[in-house]
């Protein structure tokens, strides 16, 4: 039996929402989604220091970054039923397919190339330990890692990688 498909039991698995269901919800502003986007916490140090490492080793340019805290990042978390006041998750919207957490991390990591993509190959752990740990993680990230005075702002030659 397909996961997901007997009536009235709740998928355990992470959400995937539908192929570019953002673009009919009227409080979504319109974006240039061809290329992948990585939404994520701008005052939490934890999640710049992982925009900054994307920007870093995105030799390709392929991913795309937004502040949870901009209009954009906002409707965007309203729209997938996320609390769009604390972002203890980032968002990875590629394909049309919004991934979340631990799987959302490790599709990060694979589009970064190698050595980077080798961490898919923690898809071996079940998506429920994986995330148990993402979530112990993203509670505890500001006690651990601090938060930032301000939101993060790219510099001037990143400036083109963010929509705003």
């Amino acid at each position: 039996m397909r996961r997901g498909s007997l009536i009235g039991c709740r998928s355990i698995d992470p959400p995937v929402r539908a192929p570019y269901s953002y673009r009919g919800d009227p409080l979504v502003p319109k974006f240039p989604d061809h290329r992948p986007l990585i939404i994520f916490d701008g005052y939490c140090a934890l999640c710049s220091g992982w925009a900054e490492f994307v920007l870093r080793h995105d030799r390709r340019r392929h991913f795309r970054l937004l502040a949870a805290q901009s209009p954009l990042g906002h409707a965007l978390y309203v729209h997938y039923g996320l609390d769009p006041t604390n972002y203890e998750t980032h968002i990875l919207v590629a394909g049309g397919l919004a991934y979340f957490k631990s799987d959302a991390a490790l599709r990060m990591a694979a589009g970064l190339g190698f050595p980077w993509s080798m961490a898919v190959g923690l898809r071996i752990l079940p998506a429920r330990l994986r995330d148990a740990l993402y979530d112990r993680l993203a509670r505890n990230r500001f006690r651990i890692y601090g938060k930032r005075g301000s939101c993060y702002a790219p510099s001037a030659q990143d400036r083109d990688r963010f929509l705003t």
